[in-house]
């Protein structure tokens, strides 16, 4: 049973309204019900993937070479010539962050090209396409592939962008069964999304096995997305980013100041928006956004992804983010990071950021009273927050069921692609669906209808946890769906309301795992994101020990869900 942590990866949990896994599988698997969509089919058999073969051997495709060779699948990764061949294994031990667990897993990853090892194809149980986002390039080296693929190997594309049945209209109907999307998220050691798509030819043994090998060999969170338009993640995610640009550009917020309210204070990560776009590049930012602009014709919020006049500005005078070092930020030669200014263009040294809203976040303990002080607040800040915020929720919500059947795949789509603490429905959860959604209608916001017609049903939040029971609200069937947990995972904050704590003190609580294990949970009264060591918890340490001394046991395990394991002592 996995629990906390594999490899590099930390499951933590907020313990209360949503929860982020990052081990190598799912928290819950939905029950077969009108919410269930592209779920894993019966008890159809998957076949076994023992080599790869990646076409094309740029940043992404390289990493995801890397990331097999992690988990010991060898590879071969193509591209046109020796040089860029070789060039993409060379990457893999010198990019930052370290795609490679270990430089000498590189040795699984053999550089070849099409012209002279294409006949290696044959040996592989996949071929997953990574080349650049052009449909006539890729279907040019799937033809030059097909008179080698084995009748039992799964063909996928890393696209983002181009329709599954684009990709697919050239190929025969034998390969059409064995070939879907598989959209990893970079770099993909470190970010647990694995976007699936399948057509309407793939086998289901063919999506069975990509869901198997994505959870337990390569460690992703598999989220099942449909064919529209930047799939899930980047379809909520890129919107977010941009609803955040252009009204930061509208209400006179400095880059500074949005990042200071959407980073670590409301569940996002340190690099927040800004950052998190120069990281990612501002080219990059603007083609996805552009892509849904162009094919995401019936959006009620189309516009939203129109092209802001800064980012167009940057883009075009080579200013692309951390590859060129500046983007939004901009870094100089003594070390200092600047930031640009929205109207001209400019760079200055950045100002120190006052939000009383900020304020009262900080000294809130839980991600939900932080969201609360950041929305229900007087200031600028907040008023600015409360807007992005609910434009998001609202534009989540609508996008079911077109990118999506459920609310899980949504959340987690978030969570683990964007490194969210809480996904967009689990957000609203902690906020107050109804307060919220009375304020939304105050303001004249159009509440999409199944969240109105989920109040009045009774039901007050989109999850529910009850005697070890987590359930979720489908906005198709109108009614609650129970989802199943993961027997590989266990999730500490579903299993305690089943009464399972045995004893509780004011740092730490002692739970009882099931199958004469015990837990031994700290929660610091004192400092509860570092969690130090203090008196309490040594006390339930030997509390915990004289229970297996006196045989009730047999072993204990030391940890929780928080996002620190411990600061050390007191």
């Amino acid at each position: 049973m996995l629990w906390s942590t594999n490899h590099y990866h930390l499951a933590k949990c907020d313990g209360t309204t949503g929860c982020q896994n990052r081990t190598r599988h799912h928290v819950y698997r939905l029950r077969t019900r009108n919410c269930n969509h592209n779920r894993t089919i019966g008890k159809i058999m998957s076949q076994k993937i023992e080599k790869v073969a990646v076409l094309g051997a740029g940043v992404m495709g390289a990493q995801i070479a890397g990331h097999l060779a992690n988990a010991g699948i060898p590879s071969y990764l193509f591209d046109i010539n020796d040089e860029l061949a070789k060039n993409g294994v060379g990457s893999l031990t010198s990019l930052k962050p370290a795609p490679l667990y270990k430089p000498k897993n590189a040795e699984l990853v053999t550089p070849c090209t099409y012209n002279n090892d294409i006949e290696k194809i044959a040996e592989v149980d996949w071929v997953l396409e990574a080349v650049v986002e052009r449909l006539d390039i890729k279907e040019q080296v799937y033809n030059s592939l097909l008179p080698h693929l084995k009748d039992t190997a799964i063909l996928t594309s890393n696209t983002s962008g181009i329709p599954l049945a684009d990709l697919t209209a050239s190929l025969p109907d034998e390969v059409k069964q064995r070939f879907m999307i598989t959209h990893f998220f970079n770099p993909p050691r470190y970010m647990q999304l694995l976007e699936l798509v399948r057509g309407e030819q793939t086998s289901n043994e063919t999506y069975n096995t990509m869901i198997e090998f994505g959870e337990s060999a390569l460690g992703k969170g598999i989220v099942h997305a449909k064919d529209t338009p930047n799939f899930i993640g980047n379809r909520i995610g890129v919107y977010g980013m941009m609803v955040t640009m252009n009204l930061a550009i509208e209400q006179g917020l400095t880059v500074e100041e949005v990042d200071k309210l959407t980073g670590p204070i409301s569940g996002r990560p340190k690099s927040a928006t800004f950052r998190t776009a120069d990281v990612v590049g501002l080219d990059t930012m603007r083609h996805v956004s552009k892509t849904t602009y162009e094919k995401a014709l019936d959006d009620e919020e189309r516009d939203m992804f129109k092209i802001p006049e800064i980012l167009n500005q940057l883009v075009d005078s080579g200013r692309l983010g951390q590859k060129t070092k500046a983007g939004f930020y901009k870094k100089n030669e003594d070390r200092s990071i600047h930031s640009v200014d929205f109207k001209t263009g400019e760079y200055s040294p950045q100002e120190k950021v006052r939000f009383d809203c900020f304020r009262i976040a900080k000294d809130r303990q839980r991600l939900p009273d932080k969201l609360k002080a950041l929305c229900y607040g007087d200031d600028r800040g907040s008023k600015y927050f409360w807007e992005i915020t609910s434009k998001t929720l609202i534009y989540s919500a609508n996008r079911i069921p077109e990118i999506s059947d459920d609310i899980v795949n949504i959340d987690n789509a978030m969570k683990w692609g964007y490194a969210w603490e809480m996904g967009p429905f689990e957000s609203w959860d902690a906020i107050g669906v109804e307060k919220s959604v009375n304020r939304m209608k105050a303001e004249g916001r159009n509440v999409p209808s199944w969240v109105l017609e989920m109040l009045e049903s009774g039901r007050e939040t989109f999850y529910t946890t009850e005697n070890g029971e987590r359930t979720y609200w489908c906005p198709t069937g109108k009614h609650p769906v129970t989802i199943e947990p993961n027997p590989k995972v266990l999730n500490l904050a579903i299993h305690k309301t089943s009464g399972k704590t045995l004893k509780r003190d004011l740092s730490a609580s002692i739970n009882d795992l099931g199958d004469g294990i015990l837990n031994v949970e700290f929660h610091s009264i004192l400092q509860s994101t570092l969690n130090p060591i203090d008196g309490s918890y040594i006390e339930m340490i030997n509390h915990a020990l004289d229970l297996i001394e006196n045989g009730d046991f047999k072993a204990m395990v030391l940890g929780h869900q928080g996002a620190n394991f411990c600061a050390g002592a007191n």
